[in-house]
């Protein structure tokens, strides 16, 4: 195992004096950093390339919000690893820990910056260390989450003593933490942020810096993959009285290359998946690989906005019409190969609603549904929300939970947390050459191997499918 641990810093290292060396002097051991400011802390947070991006994508490629047909398939573009994935084989493995890497780097520099903060004697404002140490705790468990969505089994009670996450709070790098259990994993994440949401300020000046919305926001995700409504419901509620404000879709042109600005009015904490080169790349005409799922562009009615900003129809060649590609990311940078995986409104207000029916509220998850909806139809053509009882409108909350949260990075969990419970399980199916492949629901490929080169540099125990 420390050989794995030198091994993934020798990496970081490399992107600490890269992105950083004017601020951070790493001694050869690895285990120490002198950090002299809580300026150079900030500088370090500001790292967008280290924090706002290379997300894993692996959970989205095995998910079914697109398709590919057999000529994107047998393409020589798309690697041997994502068909693999994409067919949900059972030896589906990345070689690479790219991703793995990129995860732990992040969590390493939350660490360093954790420990800078104990050993400085600042003369800031208490308001300014906080928040400093706010992000850092943020950023540490928003790198380990979408880690646990797709190398560790899902939250439940069955699962809790299963084999976890490695779980670092310390930058040395002789700290062999192993893997811990599923349980422990989730407690380090839920501990990191409500400590994050305490310290935290309301609001940040720039969308890609985190806040105690954010905080809020992302232990309302959290909570929602583990299955624990009730504080779910708390956590979004938390989130929305510091931030509501929703886009209305009539002010977007769904004639643009993008309709959707990058770091708009919604997004509460921006970050993305890098999806150039996968089977994922979208919203580039020819080079598209991923073509929506016929199911999710049928389920939008004519008036709904979000058939014109979160889908358009293929029409040139060699896409045949009655093809849709996906043009509705909020990442919003032209030329961007990355798709949004952050925090939003839209999504809260989504989380919020499920939580309220399923605590029998239903009069409070239609009002949600509706402050939602109003503004994805054209004007004066929405038809409201509404539910005869609890049942129908947690079902058609999850609908639109689809049909709104599409290519997120989200999929995936929900998946993994829906397909614990007998009403909304689903079987996944693909044809690929005319050959059928499935993937039940529970199934053990919903947990995926661990790449390969952590399990040859670490002897960590890799997953039983």
């Amino acid at each position: 195992m420390k050989n794995y641990i030198k091994y993934i810093f020798a990496f970081v290292c490399i992107t600490m004096v890269s992105a950083c060396q004017k601020y951070v002097d790493i001694k050869k051991s690895g285990s120490q950093s002198f950090i002299e400011t809580t300026n150079d802390i900030q500088l370090i947070l500001d790292n967008y390339d280290l924090f706002n991006v290379n997300y894993p994508l692996d959970g989205e490629i095995s998910a079914d919000d697109y398709y590919m047909d057999d000529n994107r398939y047998n393409s020589d573009v798309i690697q041997a690893e994502d068909k693999a994935l994409y067919i949900w084989q059972p030896t589906a493995i990345r070689a690479s820990a790219t991703a793995w890497v990129a995860s732990y780097n992040k969590i390493y520099h939350c660490n360093l910056i954790l420990e800078a903060l104990d050993k400085l004697q600042p003369t800031d404002p208490p308001a300014v260390v906080n928040n400093l140490r706010g992000s850092a705790l943020f950023l540490r468990a928003y790198a380990l989450w979408p880690l646990a969505q797709i190398y560790i089994k899902p939250y439940s009670d069955a699962n809790l003593q299963e084999p976890g996450l490695p779980i670092h709070t310390k930058s040395d790098i002789n700290d062999v933490p192993g893997r811990g259990t599923v349980k422990q994993t989730y407690d380090a994440i839920i501990k990191d942020l409500g400590e994050a949401a305490g310290l935290l300020n309301a609001a940040s000046s720039i969308a890609s810096r985190p806040n105690k919305a954010a905080a809020y926001a992302m232990l309302a995700r959290v909570y929602l993959s583990m299955g624990d409504y009730p504080n779910a419901l708390a956590s979004a509620d938390a989130a929305l009285k510091i931030k509501n404000d929703l886009i209305n879709f009539n002010t977007l042109n769904p004639d643009s290359y993008n309709p959707f600005p990058r770091f708009n009015k919604e997004v509460i904490f921006h970050s993305v998946i890098d999806q150039q080169n996968s089977v994922l790349e979208v919203g580039y005409g020819d080079e598209d690989k991923a073509l929506i799922a016929p199911e999710i562009v049928n389920a939008y009615q004519d008036n709904d906005l979000r058939k014109q900003l979160y889908v358009k129809e293929n029409l040139d060649v060699p896409d045949p019409s009655g093809t849709y590609r996906f043009i509705g990311n909020y990442e919003g940078a032209v030329g961007s190969a990355a798709l949004f995986n952050g925090l939003a409104v839209d999504e809260l207000y989504l989380i919020r609603a499920e939580c309220y029916a399923r605590a029998n509220q239903t009069a409070s998850a239609v009002s949600d549904m509706n402050k939602l909806l109003v503004t994805r139809w054209s004007t004066g053509t929405y038809p409201g929300f509404s539910a005869g009882n609890a049942d129908d409108a947690l079902t058609e909350i999850l609908l639109e939970r689809r049909k709104e949260l599409l290519m997120r990075g989200l999929r995936w969990t929900d998946l993994r947390r829906l397909n614990m419970e007998n009403r909304f399980a689903k079987t996944l199916a693909r044809s690929v050459n005319g050959r059928a492949y499935t993937l039940p629901a529970n199934d053990p490929r919903y947990t995926l191997l661990i790449p390969q080169e952590v399990i040859t540099f670490s002897k960590l125990p890799q997953n039983i499918r």
